[in-house]
This record gives C-alpha cells, sequence and structure tokens, in this order.
C-alpha cells in the first residue's frame, strides 16, 4: 500500500547496529527508505549498512558516542549534509543496570538516565531542527511496558522509561505546528543483547512468560508493524502516543 512507503525518505536509528535497532532499520530499508546506522560499534555499524544496501538501499553508519551530548547536533548535521534531509529519527539506544533500589549507586543511575532519556532527547532536539525546516518529521522513541508499569530490580530504567513516554506527549504538542510526529513504542521483554542475561535465567524467565497472556517472549520482527505505521504516512492522525506492543501484559 503507498501509505506505507518510505521511498525517498531517509531515517536515522540509534542502537541500529544489532538486536532491536537492527531489525528496525533493514524494516524501514525494505519500506524504501535510505539509512543512517548509529552505533558505538565501527564494524557492526558496518555490516548493517552492507546488508542495507543488498536491499538497494544508501546506507552509512556513524561511530558516535550518545553520551557525549555535545556530539549529537555534529552527528545530525552530517547526517542531513550527507542525505540531504532527515525525515525520521528512531531512538532506540539504550542500557539498563539490574539491581535492587536499595543497592544502586549514582554513577548506574547516571548511566540509564543519561543514555535512556537525556541522549534521546537532544537526539530528538537535533533532529527536529532539521525536521522543522523541512516542515515534516518523524520521530519514533522505544519506550517499554517498564515505563508504565513498576517493576522490581530496574529502578532506575523504569524512570528512564516513564520519562520517555512523557517526553513523547511534550514534544509532540510542541512540534506539531511544524509537521513533526512524535510516538513511542512500548515492548514488553524481547531477547535482546541488553536483557540477555537476565532472560537466561530460567526462573526470571519463567515469571515473565507466566506474567504475558501470550505466554511467550516477543520477538525482534513483531515491532516491525508498528515501527511501519509510524513511521510513515499511514499514521498521519498519530502524535503524542505509546504504542505497546506487549503480548497482552497491560491488559491486566
Amino acid at each position: 500500500m503507498s501509505l506505507f512507503t518510505l521511498k525517498g525518505k531517509v531515517a536515522i536509528v540509534t542502537g541500529g547496529n544489532k538486536g532491536l535497532g537492527k531489525t528496525i532499520a533493514l524494516t524501514l530499508a525494505e519500506a524504501g527508505a535510505d539509512i543512517a546506522i548509529v552505533g558505538r560499534n565501527h564494524e557492526l555499524n558496518r555490516q548493517t549498512a552492507a546488508e542495507i544496501e543488498q536491499l538497494g538501499r544508501r546506507a552509512v553508519g556513524y561511530s558516535v558516542d550518545l553520551y557525549n551530548i555535545p556530539a549529537i547536533p555534529e552527528l545530525m548535521g552530517k547526517i542531513a549534509d550527507h542525505f540531504g534531509r532527515i525525515d525520521i529519527l528512531v531512538n532506540n539506544a539504550g542500557t539498563s543496570t539490574t539491581k535492587r533500589a536499595i543497592e544502586v549507586i549514582e554513577e548506574e543511575w547516571d548511566s540509564v538516565m543519561d543514555l535512556n532519556a537525556k541522549s534521546l532527547f537532544f537526539c530528538c532536539q537535533a533532529a527536529a531542527k532539521v525536521m522543522i525546516a523541512q516542515g515534516a518529521g518523524k520521530i519514533i522513541n522505544i519506550a517499554s511496558i517498564a515505563g508504565a508499569v513498576g517493576e522490581v530490580g530496574i529502578s532506575p530504567y523504569t524512570a528512564s522509561k516513564g520519562a520517555v513516554i512523557n517526553l513523547t506527549r511534550s514534544l509532540a504538542l510542541e512540534w506539531v505546528r511544524h509537521g513533526i510526529h512524535v510516538n513511542a513504542i512500548g515492548p514488553a521483554y524481547i531477547k535482546t543483547d541488553l536483557n540477555a542475561q537476565q532472560l537466561d535465567n530460567p526462573k526470571v524467565l519463567d515469571k515473565i512468560i507466566e506474567k504475558t497472556p501470550m505466554r511467550r517472549l516477543g520477538q525482534a520482527e513483531e515491532m516491525s508493524g508498528t515501527v511501519l505505521l509510524l513511521a510513515s504516512e499511514a499514521s498521519s492522525y498519530i502524535t503524542g502516543q505509546t504504542f505497546f506492543v506487549d503480548g497482552g501484559w497491560l491488559a491486566q
């Protein structure tokens, strides 16, 4: 359907060289977008870009540490200069720490909040400056069900994802007059490098599956439809929303 095509569009995916981010990048490329991959690992960036090029799309990897906030405007400028525009930004980069709240130290709190919330905001800001000049843009923030419900052992992560959900609303309201749509996706548990150690624990895995009405983990590919909806003209009257892809978790 033409509503879902991304032909002629340029998309940025942070944390886009592996796991969920890579799946998102490939989904957008398959729909016709050229892709800027942002990740710290140069070789993984190169490999992912090569896969995208095999789909007939342009792709470039940018090895940038998003903890370095001053580097973000420069990054967005380079991408805009290279591709000529920025149409879609997917803020997927993130981190977590698994520890009881009573044991969390300041450095761990800052690490999670600085990447998941602070750098995400400044990526939105820098991309929006380009999008405002264009008069249009789509921003998709990867949140989590953990931003909508409490969860034991990941308090900095839940705080950061709650911030992402409400930030999404605020940015949507500020930028809607510029033709920029800002939405979020809140997945339940999908096995990635970020949570693999946690989910490899049979007791933890069994508990999560028991709490999930579909009685299984999600697959990265099951995010693809929602990503494509929010990146395309099919979502032309949607902004400020968080779509939970959660196997029924929040229906309980």
